[in-house]
């Protein structure tokens, strides 16, 4: 049996490892970087072990230090998490050298599925469609390509997690894309073979579960319907998919269980397919490890899937038949990232000013008979969000009887996330949720990618349909009743409407007037009806706003004196009462972007210099690519602001930048 596990990860799925483990009675060991050394994951294991250095290479994709932490605290056992080593033949081949157990599946199956091309060959043996593609060296590809025909999908063959994958719409971009995808291949993936296939118009992304013994029994989970994506990345995924009809989704399971069974699958595993507007579904790759999103599976199903990753690893038959395997409610999960997505989601990286996840006590409108999940990193106020990792803060799940219940649900756990100090995409999950192309499962892959300006407009359309009164009046509330309790100067503590009843404030930026009509109990008067009200603290920033005695749940954040930020139906609104001095708290934060002072072009996020495009003494125009900045395993091309010659270059490949240094100069 097994009794210790060294997970060899971090963040959020080192956590969740730890939790069945816990449940199981198995001790864990977690190893770490210096960067993570304050980390949840990294405290609460029975032990723990520091992997010297600062590079990935040195510490989460150590082979021989991460062995070598195992043998050293008595570890019978690893498991991989997602990532990093979760999909390296070589790390599993060196686990069984060392006489310890690998929780996942064999190297040869490993081999088989972790380098795409080989999937495409085992698939299309199994009887599984792929769709149209070539396969071969970079020139091969080069002098092949056209028998494609665009668009075309580039990928890296051991690529995953939507990183290493480019879509070539034109015969203009193919060679500097493929380069850019062989050489991320390369950096994410020690492997820069890339192959291309035919982009399929408007396809879904829809993922079979499977779970294999090793005593040959296999089964599936049933799907999760992945479609909504940027940059090839998933935000939000559900279970079970709409899309597909009874007899489509037979199907499919089926085709994930055969080709899993030819190549003498176990452990946990899954089968990710294309399937386009006529329901034929097309093999797209095997992800031999546990998936980001499995929680909708487990809350569906009931399984614990690492659970039953450790049983299997043990030796243990699945305690179950395929008979006895039900979905059951309907169940979404939205990732939490940090990012923009007004700057077509830019990571954003830093310091986490307030933080605050949801909960059951917070909502009203979350019933006993569902289910809120948060699998994150136990982040606190004041942590840091850091660049070097992926950008995924947590994922929030929740499970209802219908999918309408479930995204209602989500909704109002959204509307709880309180995220402050760096741009999280959570009100841009609202308002996908609220979409009615959402709810009536009008998306694809490219649903985000190609509609991204209009969502954001709608979403800003959205923000300014609100009665105003409900954030004005949550504002006022929050700031007058704090003077009470705090000393404040004469002038903040009376307030000009204590000498004037008319109060010209600011919302989103656009000007409001409103009258005081009494304080206790709080009236305000706007377009001359008068309205009461009240808020009653929850928890946190949480509150409920009474508003003529209809309670509205909301987030009330005092950015600084006089500046609040109020979250209303997922959505935030910024209410400024003028007369409030904040110059004395005021921080003046950094702005960046592709242009700096004079001629110098800065980066528009913290990151690693990995490519430079251009030398000193070259000619640009505006929109040439000059360098390439890495941020949250994303690569930013810099482009020239303007037609220039490159007068000088201020950074070398692999140099560390931020947002405030200058990286290529540039003259008329």
């Amino acid at each position: 049996m097994i009794k210790k596990i060294l997970i060899a990860n971090r963040g959020e799925i080192a956590l969740r490892v730890q939790r069945t483990a816990k449940k199981m009675g198995i001790a864990t060991v977690a190893i770490y970087s210096s960067a993570d050394a304050q980390s949840a994951f990294a405290k609460q294991a029975n032990q723990s072990v520091l992997l010297p250095g600062t590079q990935l290479s040195e510490t989460y994709l150590n082979i021989e230090a991460v062995i070598a932490a195992a043998l050293e605290t008595g570890a019978d056992a690893i498991h991989p998490g997602y990532g990093f080593l979760s999909e390296n033949a070589l790390f599993v081949e060196a686990c069984t050298k060392a006489g310890i157990i690998f929780i996942g599946p064999s190297a040869g199956a490993m081999r088989s599925m972790g380098n795409k091309i080989a999937a495409r060959d085992c698939a299309t043996n199994a009887g599984v469609p792929v769709t149209p593609g070539i396969t071969g060296t970079t020139d091969e590809l080069v002098k092949s390509y056209g028998s494609i025909g665009f668009p075309i999908l580039i990928k890296a063959a051991a690529g995953g997690g939507g990183k290493g994958m480019r879509v070539v719409e034109n015969e203009s971009d193919f060679q500097l894309a493929l380069e850019a995808t062989a050489r991320e291949a390369k950096n994410y993936f020690g492997d820069g073979t890339v192959y291309i296939e035919k982009y399929i118009a408007k396809p879904r992304h829809i993922e079979v579960q499977v779970l294999g013994d090793q005593q040959g029994k296999l089964l599936h989970l049933y799907e999760r319907e992945c479609s909504l994506q940027r940059r090839h990345q998933k935000i939000i995924e559900e279970a079970p998919s709409l899309t597909l009809s009874t007899e489509v989704r037979e199907r499919i399971c089926r085709a994930a269980v055969a080709l899993a069974q030819s190549i003498n699958y176990y452990s946990a595993g899954t089968m990710e397919f294309l399937v386009d507007e006529s329901l034929n579904f097309y093999f797209l790759e095997m992800n031999t490890r546990i998936q980001v999103e499995h929680p909708v599976t487990e809350l569906t199903t009931g399984i614990d899937i690492v659970e039953q990753q450790i049983i299997i690893a043990n030796g243990e038959s699945l305690p179950f038949n395929q008979s006895e395997i039900r979905q059951n409610g309907h169940a979404i999960e939205c990732r939490i990232y940090a990012e923009d997505p007004a700057q077509h989601f830019l990571p954003s990286p830093g310091i986490l000013k307030y933080y605050q996840e949801p909960s059951f006590e917070a909502s009203s409108l979350l019933s006993n008979a569902e289910i809120l999940r948060i699998d994150g990193m136990q982040l606190q106020t004041g942590d840091t969000i850091s660049g070097d990792f992926d950008p995924m803060i947590s994922k929030v799940i929740v499970w209802a009887p219908s999918r309408e219940e479930a995204r209602l649900a989500m909704l109002s756990a959204l509307q709880q996330y309180a995220i402050k100090g760096i741009q999280t995409n959570i009100e841009f999950l609202s308002g996908l949720l609220q979409h009615t192309d959402y709810i009536q499962n009008r998306i694809s892959t490219k649903y985000i990618d190609q509609n991204l300006e209009t969502l954001m407009a709608q979403l800003q359309q959205t923000k300014k349909q609100v009665d105003i009164i409900l954030p004005l009046a949550a504002a006022l509330a929050k700031s007058l009743s704090a003077n009470k309790n705090q000393t404040l100067n004469i002038w903040q503590s009376i307030g000009y409407w204590r000498h004037c009843a008319t109060m010209d404030m600011l919302i989103d930026g656009e000007p409001v007037t409103i009258d005081i009509v009494q304080t206790s109990p709080f009236v305000l008067k706007y377009h001359n009806q008068e309205r009461k009200a009240e808020i009653r603290h929850i928890n946190g920033i949480h509150y409920s706003l009474l508003l003529d005695d209809v309670p509205y749940p909301v987030g009330i954040y005092e950015r600084r004196t006089g500046t609040y930020e109020i979250t209303l139906n997922g959505m935030t609104h910024t209410v400024v009462r003028p007369d409030m001095s904040y110059v004395d708290g005021e921080i003046f934060e950094a702005r960046s972007g592709t242009a700096g002072k004079g001629g110098s072009i800065t980066s528009p996020m913290p990151g690693k210099v990995i490519k430079l495009h251009v030398k000193a003494g070259d000619t640009v125009k505006r929109g040439d690519p000059l360098l390439v900045v890495e941020a949250m395993k994303m690569e930013n091309n810099i482009i020239s602001t303007k037609d220039a010659i490159v007068k000088e270059i201020l950074v070398k490949e692999g140099d560390k930048v931020d947002t405030t240094m200058a990286l290529v100069e540039l003259s008329e």
